[in-house]
């Protein structure tokens, strides 16, 4: 359409508003309810503008060819102009002392000239309520804008916020109207986001002062990669802000990356370095860097020559930069001569790497998160997203909201199991079951894509065979559910044009994980669901935030970068040219086997970048006496960890916000990573001790900054060829494989040819297999592990800021009816116990687990969950059985205090 603003053409598309045409010419009208994100609702009255000689508001006023309109016209200016002094005069003064830049309605008054109000209205004396951490509330500020209710409903799904009260006195209102704290609220920062006001604030921002600079990064906490804006002052964090144009995230963020930054000026930070000289018995002492660096080098070389590179074995971790992994898995091939290097995604994703790499082609989900939005059908098994990945989790809620139909295969009600059409409540270990069972009634009642089968995938004829004993019943009786849930299951998927698969770790962390990734990709295989136009595929839920780019950069002992095999010539030639070293032939330790083999007495050292495996990693009893066994252990931490404290030398290094690289996200999109803080004290980046180290042992790791090791990778992978630092800082995120600088990255895979070596798809025959660890009657119960919403894994970040006020120590999760059989009441003590270890947790009592089920986390140090989780693993990857361990309960004897928190 073209239409003109103050004489100004312009053209708009269909659907437009008047506030679209007026931005799209560069004009400007103020407003107070408006927010892109939200419905129009063209309640403040202060966008108005003239148009055919009428005030017409421009946030809902639908554009029209040819129509002129006018935002200097006198009679809407002049009603603009009076609606927004009445409503001045209803606030304290002090609305208007709050600065510019973080208040619309002091920007709505500078655009009128407004600085007072005529009119002598009542005033409110509310109060405010500051009982939460993060949001806080001045309720005089309030102006019922209602925006922040509909951000709350429309956005992030929580509906916890409301109006309450009539006419003058309208507020808002979180949960039932007590104090914030105790609301439904999960702290998404939304609300503060878009209020208008400053009704609704946050600390740093409350704060008059200036902020000094505001950096663009992505977030450094779950794998959906956010796009935030850092805002510093005096040096430190004073907000965090979601960017609005951010390509995942739009403008939304989570109670992590939104305000869990405290930590970066925690005084427990790791500001120098530590070294332990006489042996593990001593303390850690304060190190000079030459002293550190020089004990590390000549250990680490000692050992190499001693006995053989492959006596040491390498983590590098998710939390590193690509650029970091990158270095890693060169120093560890090209320095110290092993392929001992792995990474945090073997205890994860390991499963999703192989599974989708043979379903498909790629190690990596088949498309874009944008294709989420066109889905008529969502099926989410194994993630809580709404917890693990609350952006991604808000967007869900979305679609459902708009029509989209949801399937929920989880064996807790999860929170999205609430909307959902039908959920299966499966039984820990049965996935490959419920798949199988879903893959027979999509091929039984003609759900199945023929055409699709036909032309774009292998292996019809043996899944075919295999599911003939995997009718729905006999599927149903092994995952605990009705024969009628699994059908329906199959049924709401198998009619949806355009359905979309989302999972997580409950398909992976299993005995069987890696056939769990195969069984559900069949199922989008059997839809045609993957690889055509307009499809929705298979995203798998990482995470960590840089866990898919910590394997991308081969930090893997049978990978190079870009998932190309150490065990092919040609590719360790062209590796061999570059670095100027030989890359070993044959394949290194996965990271489970380092430890088997440091019991044994054959890996005798352990550098340790960025995890704490002695908290984070499964039977964690073992992970610690595979430390003791070393003659040495490195560490690079942030904090002292449980591992950095068995460590011999460790070096501080620098959180996400001081890093400069790149991350890859869940959909493979690779995004810059930039410093907003200076490092701490003497903290340097992994990128920087790994040059150090290096050079310590007398060689050259080239690629001297983050952009010139991209550069590197690039040049050697034709997965990332087309991906710089300098594109990325001009063009903006790009997906991988980008194998051009003038390609632009795949989103949606597949649409020719599927990566497979003969270009098909490949269905997956696999047969339902028992889990690695089953209850029994000495442990009858299963013990399930996962995350919740306000800490990220070992908690070493999120228990450093207020996020421990909203979670201050771990519990477990129990059925009502079991506490009933063995007496317990809610915060009780219980002790659990497994195979391997007790551990003691107060009891919360909760419906959303199955009796006999149980779920915790091991986000907390003091509660030692991996000390009794399972020493079962994939059969294909090593990945840990985490989702299930077998544990009995004996309650704790009360005492006067056994329901303090904590304990």
């Amino acid at each position: 359409m073209r239409l003109s603003v103050d004489t100004i053409g312009v053209e708009v598309a269909s659907g437009a508003t008047v506030l679209d045409a007026v931005r799209a010419a560069g004009a400007m009208v103020p407003t107070l309810c408006y927010d892109e994100r939200l419905t129009p609702q063209g309640s403040c009255r202060v966008c108005l503008v003239g148009i055919r000689g009428r005030a017409m508001p421009a946030c809902t006023t639908p554009a029209t060819d040819g129509m002129d309109i006018r935002t200097d016209d006198d009679t809407a200016r002049r009603a603009a102009r009076l609606t927004l002094e009445l409503l001045v005069s209803q606030l304290p003064a002090r609305a208007l002392d709050i600065p510019a830049e973080r208040s619309e309605l002091v920007r709505a008054c500078q655009h009128f000239g407004l600085t007072s109000s005529r009119f002598d209205g009542a005033t409110r004396n509310g109060g405010v309520d500051h009982s939460h951490p993060y949001v806080k509330l001045d309720r005089d500020l309030c102006i019922a804008c209602n925006r922040c209710v509909r951000v709350c409903a429309e956005v992030q799904g929580t509906f916890a916020l409301s109006l309450a009260g009539r006419g003058f006195d309208t507020v808002v209102v979180a949960g039932t109207g007590g104090p914030w704290v105790t609301s439904p609220c999960v702290a998404c920062g939304g609300c503060v986001d878009t209020c208008p006001s400053g009704a609704l604030s946050e600390p740093g921002l409350a704060d008059p002062r200036p902020i000094g600079r505001t950096t663009t990064t992505t977030c450094g906490y779950c794998g959906v990669g956010c796009t935030l804006r850092v805002h510093v002052r005096d040096g430190a964090v004073a907000a965090i802000t979601p960017a609005h144009d951010g390509p995942v995230n739009r403008g939304h963020a989570c109670v992590k990356g939104r305000f869990a930054h405290a930590f970066t000026r925690s005084r427990d930070r790791l500001t120098t370095p530590l070294v332990r000289d006489g042996g593990r018995d001593s303390p850690l002492r304060p190190a000079s860097w030459q002293e550190a660096l020089t004990f590390a080098a000549t250990r680490l070389a000692g050992i190499r020559d001693r006995h053989g590179p492959d006596a040491i074995g390498m983590i590098s971790s998710a939390r590193a930069t690509n650029e970091e992994n990158y270095l890693a898995q060169k120093f560890a091939r090209a320095v110290l001569g092993t392929n001992n290097i792995d990474n945090c995604s073997r205890l994860c994703h390991a499963p999703s790497a192989v599974g989708l790499a043979a379903a498909f082609g790629h190690a990596g989900g088949t498309n874009s998160v944008d294709d989420l939005d066109d889905t008529d059908c969502i099926l989410i098994a194994g993630a809580n997203p709404t917890e693990a990945h609350p952006v991604i989790g808000a967007r869900i809620k979305q679609l459902v909201l708009r029509g989209a139909r949801l399937i929920v295969i989880d064996p807790r009600r999860i929170d999205l199991a609430e909307m959902a059409d039908v959920h299966v409540k499966a039984r820990p270990g049965s996935n490959v079951a419920v798949f199988n069972g879903i893959a027979r009634v999509l091929l039984d009642e003609g759900y199945a894509d023929q055409g699709f089968l036909r032309t774009r995938a292998s292996g019809l004829a043996e899944l075919t065979a295999l599911l003939a004993d995997h009718p729905p019943d006999r599927a149903a009786q092994l995952a605990g559910v009705t024969p009628e849930t699994l059908v329906a299951a199959a049924r709401l998927f198998g009619a949806a044009r355009r359905p979309a698969i989302v999972y997580g770790l409950g398909i992976t962390e299993h005995a069987h994980g890696t056939d769990g990734v195969r069984t559900l990709s069949n199922l989008a295989i059997l839809k045609g669901a993957v690889g055509t136009p307009g499809c929705c595929g298979v995203l798998s839920m990482r995470g960590q935030n840089n866990v898919q780019g910590a394997s991308d950069m081969g930090a893997l002992p049978d990978m190079l970068p870009g998932y190309q095999r150490v065990t092919d010539a040609g590719v360790r030639a062209r590796f061999n040219r570059a670095w100027r070293a030989e890359v070993p032939a044959r394949p290194g330790l996965r990271i489970l086997d380092m430890f088997a083999s440091a019991i044994a007495g054959r890996v005798r050292a352990m550098y340790v970048i960025g995890e704490d495996i002695a908290q984070t990693d499964p039977d964690s009893g073992n992970v610690r006496r595979a430390l003791a066994a070393c003659d040495l252990v490195v560490n690079h931490d942030v904090f002292l960890s449980a591992t950095a404290e068995h460590a011999d030398v460790v070096f501080p290094a620098v959180p996400f916000l001081e890093k400069d690289g790149t991350f890859v996200n869940f959909d493979r999109r690779v995004q810059r990573v930039r410093p907003a803080l200076d490092p701490l004290g003497q903290a340097r980046s992994d990128f920087d001790i790994l040059h150090l180290l290096a050079r310590a042992m007398g060689a050259d790791l080239g690629c001297p900054t983050p952009a010139d090791a991209m550069a590197e990778c690039a040049a050697l992978t034709p997965t990332f060829a087309g991906i710089s630092h300098a594109r990325l800082d001009r063009d903006g995120p790009l997906h991988w494989p980008c194998r051009s600088p003038d390609q632009p990255g795949e989103g949606r895979l597949y649409l020719d040819s599927f990566a497979t070596p003969d270009g098909r798809a490949a269905l997956a025959a696999r047969p339902y297999l028992p889990p690695g660890e089953q209850a029994d009657t000495t442990f009858p119960y299963v013990l399930i592990t996962g995350r919740r919403l306000v800490h990220y894994n070992s908690g070493s970040m999120s228990r450093r800021t207020p996020n421990h006020q909203l979670r201050p120590h771990e519990v477990l999760d129990l059925h009502p009816d079991d506490a009933a059989r063995l007496g317990l009441g809610d915060g009780d003590l219980v002790e659990v116990t497994s195979r391997r270890a007790t551990v003691t947790y107060p009891v919360h009592l909760t419906d959303t687990v199955t009796p006999g089920q149980l779920f915790t986390t091991f986000s907390f140090p003091d509660t030692l969950t991996n000390a009794l989780t399972s020493d079962a693993t994939d059969t294909d990857t090593g990945c840990p059985e985490y989702k299930i361990t077998a544990v009995s309960l004996s309650p704790v004897p009360h005492r006067a205090d056994s329901r303090a928190a904590g304990r």
